[in-house]
């Protein structure tokens, strides 16, 4: 039996609260914590589920004393989103818990947008792309930056000496000025994943071919050799453009890729192994110097394709 929402909670000596919120594994699509507060918006601590001893239909028993509450880290909202807001298949099948609030984590790169912030900028998108063929004969010529070359850019985002074991994905992260038609220029945060790839992994990147980067025009720009043992990731998964993490996962004893909005999983070659996902991860350009610095080109490709389609 699952935990239930507004179900009471004791630990040995006490009652400390109630079950006031649900978190659940994207992954293995079980309840991994449950929040206990006392319903009147104090503070409220996230449980493991192994600290729960049992569970009745309308009560969880805590393993320990309620001088041990204060061991658990306090519940932060703004790292976690509702199962209604991912799309993960047949997710709602696997709980058995009342209608409310039941949570999955967020991205760790997607809690720095605010939603606000996006839902805003959204509509005002929108707005503009309704009016578009109203204007378009004006603003094509206003709008001349949109159809620059790609910037091909190298951009040194740290050292090879931080990418410690053979086949482990190291993120890497950097700032980038962008500038947009209309908008004013602004300093970005992406990232990408570096791993120093076996063998067995290159052949799975490379396929036994180096691979070409071109620009807008077709011209080659950089050309990744397939000897190389470093490769570098965009950021972005290929599904939906979502921020993905590497992850150990004991169940299948592997560690993977994992993009926990769609639950898109790759293994460290890129190669799609779950999920929704049109294709394997995005190497872009990468070049290490000898003294260990790493740099890379910014290329992106469409989200949701099969084929890769270069947009930045």
């Amino acid at each position: 039996m699952q935990p239930k929402l507004k179900s009471k909670v004791r630990c040995a000596d006490r009652a400390v609260g109630e079950v006031t919120r649900i978190i659940v594994d994207p992954l293995s699509r079980e309840v991994s914590h449950i929040v206990v507060g006392d319903g009147a918006g104090a503070l409220e601590r996230q449980i493991p589920a192994a600290q729960v001893e049992t569970v009745t239909e309308d009560a969880v028993q805590l393993r320990g004393t309620s001088s041990e509450m204060a061991q658990f880290p306090a519940f932060q909202r703004e790292g976690y989103v509702t199962i209604r807001e991912v799309e993960i298949a047949h997710l709602e099948d696997h709980l058995h818990v009342e209608p409310g609030e039941v949570l999955v984590p967020v991205p760790e790169l997607e809690r720095n947008v605010k939603r606000r912030t996006f839902f805003t900028n959204f509509t005002h998108a929108i707005g503009f792309l309704l009016a578009l063929p109203l204007a378009f004969p004006v603003l094509k010529y206003v709008m001349k930056p949109m159809y620059a070359p790609f910037d091909n850019r190298w951009i040194k985002i740290g050292n090879a000496g931080k990418v410690k074991t053979e086949d482990v994905g190291v993120q890497f992260k950097f700032k980038k000025s962008v500038k947009e038609a209309f908008m004013p220029e602004a300093e970005v945060d992406k990232n990408v994943w570096v791993l120093k790839a076996s063998p067995a992994v290159l052949e799975g990147v490379y396929k036994g071919k180096d691979l070409e980067f071109k620009d807008h025009s077709g011209q080659v720009v950089w050309t990744n050799k397939r000897d190389v043992p470093y490769v570098a990731y965009s950021g972005k998964c290929p599904h939906l453009g979502c921020g993905y993490k590497w992850r150990n996962v004991p169940k299948l004893g592997r560690q993977i890729f994992l993009c926990p909005c769609h639950l898109s999983i790759y293994d460290p070659s890129g190669k799609v192994l779950d999920g929704p996902a049109p294709r394997p991860l995005d190497p872009v350009p990468i070049r290490v110097a000898t003294n260990g610095d790493i740099e890379i080109i910014d290329v992106e490709f469409k989200a949701g394709t099969r084929a890769q389609v270069r947009i930045v």
